[in-house]
């Protein structure tokens, strides 16, 4: 009689295991050591040491921040609605509302503006 298939190759009991073979004993230990870095990090990120792309610096006042803060919203807020003359329809009302938000962190920034305690002058 005549098989139609031939006898499989005869393989290890074990070929679920992880270190059948050199390449794939690396490919593990790459795959561990990638989930360990992002899954069980050694150490905590360091949040004293900002990204030095944009950095601000830690000595400035905060009235100045607020002060830039509020300049920022403002210039956003200009700059939103004289887009949204471009637009019409949906996308204008949805560009107008962005610049309404804008408008009412600006006037948050504002009221902590004119709440901030400066303080007075030194006296010696």
């Amino acid at each position: 009689m005549i098989k139609p298939t031939p006898n499989p190759p005869e393989t290890e009991t074990d070929t679920t295991s992880p270190y059948a073979s050199l390449d794939s004993r690396k490919l593990h230990e790459a795959a561990e050591r990638a989930l360990d870095h992002y899954l069980n990090p050694n150490t905590p990120p360091d949040a004293t040491q900002p990204g030095t792309l944009y950095r601000i610096a830690p000595e400035a006042c905060t009235e100045d921040l607020l002060a830039n803060a509020c300049e920022t919203l403002t210039s956003a807020k200009v700059m939103a609605n004289d887009f949204a003359a471009f637009l019409q329809g949906p996308h204008r009302h949805t560009l107008l509302g962005i610049a309404q938000l804008i408008m009412l962190a600006e006037l948050a920034v504002d009221r902590a503006l004119d709440k901030l305690e400066l303080p007075g002058p030194v006296t010696s």
